[in-house]
């Protein structure tokens, strides 16, 4: 797969943001659950019984044929604030599940990067491993002609078993790397996803380091969780202060009743259809300590909330001016490991030159491909640390969905 390819797949796949998605889903659910209270509520059943003597009542009703109840909330302050709770909490849930795609899409453009670095570097470890290997055939070579000094033979030797080292740690490395863009992107631990071979932009650098800050402050979606955590936190608190006011409900019922309960005979007047409607107020007096701790609470939580926000605010601008430079300094160390390149070329092309005049031996040549070979390394690592610099970046301003779509 190309970057794109991989991240679109990490959207939709990936195991966390499909936990994430859950626990919103979960979190709009509760706000239903929430708002119940206000919405009608119709009983059917029946209260028939056999009666002796005076008809009593059963679970606060005559006995009936039929029973019918209707019950809604039309005033409850409390209940009121619990469920601007809950929405606001559904919103945090839904900014947790944008944050955890950002967070995934970074994690698949960073493991993307270390498989693609990992086997453009082994190619070029594998390489120099044969350079090395023929580097210690010539000098073995020479040490048999007495032409060179044993101690040559061990030095070539100890250079391709280093040669080796490096070419089979890479070639962990990209094991390692593929397995977990794997795993990010929904597969299996035995799978392995190849990064694909082609040109890719990086990401626009902000005009400033004030401008990346900036942006990174208002698209912070940490910031924005905070923000609504301590809005629910406060809808807490007046939740809990609510309980002292009078809530109110819409009451209603009826029943048929049976002509066998001998009703007729307790009652001046007797009918058998019965209703009736209204309203039931409460008004709590004395609730006990309860309610003062619990508002207490939330509005330490709250103020608890703040501070991190506070914090989190400085620790973002702190960090977007880091990675700024980050992204200065790993462009320039980029540049450097171009030119040093550059000057390895160039010293191969005058060693190739001086090897047909016959000025210098076949093995130097190879120590310059094999110093080449480790230039060309060097190079990958900061090119590759560079892009990773401008997502890191790109991240914490917010475009990075948009930099990878």
């Amino acid at each position: 797969m190309n970057l794109p390819q991989a991240v679109d797949r990490a959207l939709q796949q990936n195991p966390e943001i499909a936990m994430a998605r859950l626990d919103e889903v979960k979190a709009q659910a509760a706000v239903r659950v929430q708002k119940d209270p206000f919405s009608p509520h119709v009983y059917f059943g029946s209260g028939l019984a056999y009666t002796n003597g005076f008809p009593m009542s059963i679970d606060g009703a005559a006995p009936s044929v039929v029973q019918g109840r209707v019950t809604e909330s039309l005033f409850n302050r409390q209940q009121s604030y619990v469920v601007a709770r809950t929405k606001e909490e559904a919103r945090g849930a839904g900014i947790a599940a944008s944050a955890k795609k950002d967070e995934i899409a970074f994690r698949t453009a960073t493991l993307f990067l270390d498989a693609e670095r990992a086997a453009r570097a082994g190619e070029m470890a594998r390489k120099e491993l044969e350079s090395s290997q023929k580097v210690l055939a010539t000098v073995e070579n020479r040490v048999q002609e007495g032409r060179e000094l044993p101690l040559e033979s061990k030095r070539a030797a100890l250079n391709l078993a280093r040669a080796r080292q490096i070419a089979d740690s890479l070639d962990a490395d990209r094991e390692t790397a593929e397995t977990l863009l794997a795993i990010v992107l929904g597969y299996g631990a035995g799978d392995r996803v190849q990064p694909a071979a082609g040109e890719r932009t990086a990401p626009p650098i902000p005009a400033s380091e004030e401008a990346a800050v900036e942006s990174a402050l208002q698209s912070s979606k940490e910031l924005r969780r905070l923000e609504s955590q301590i809005a629910a936190k406060g809808l807490e608190g007046r939740a809990a202060k609510a309980a002292r006011l009078p809530h109110a409900d819409l009451v209603a019922q009826y029943g048929l009743f049976a002509t066998f309960n001998h009703y007729q005979d307790y009652f001046l007047k007797y009918q058998r259809n019965n209703g009736e409607i209204g309203v039931s107020f409460v008004l709590p007096l004395l609730l006990g300590p309860a309610v003062s701790a619990t508002a207490a609470e939330a509005d330490a939580e709250t103020s608890k909330l703040r501070i991190q926000l506070a914090n989190t605010r400085n620790q973002i601008t702190a960090d977007t001016h880091q990675s700024y430079r980050e992204v200065r300094k790993a462009e320039a160390q980029r540049d450097v490991a171009r030119l040093d390149l550059e000057v390895a070329r160039e010293q191969v092309s005058v060693n190739l030159s001086l090897l047909q005049e016959g000025r210098i031996l076949f093995s130097q040549v190879e120590e310059s491909r094999i110093a080449e070979s480790g230039k060309w390394i060097a190079f990958y690592d900061a090119q590759y640390a560079a892009e990773r610099a401008r997502w890191t970046l790109a991240r914490q301003t917010g475009d990075l969905l948009t930099a990878l779509q």
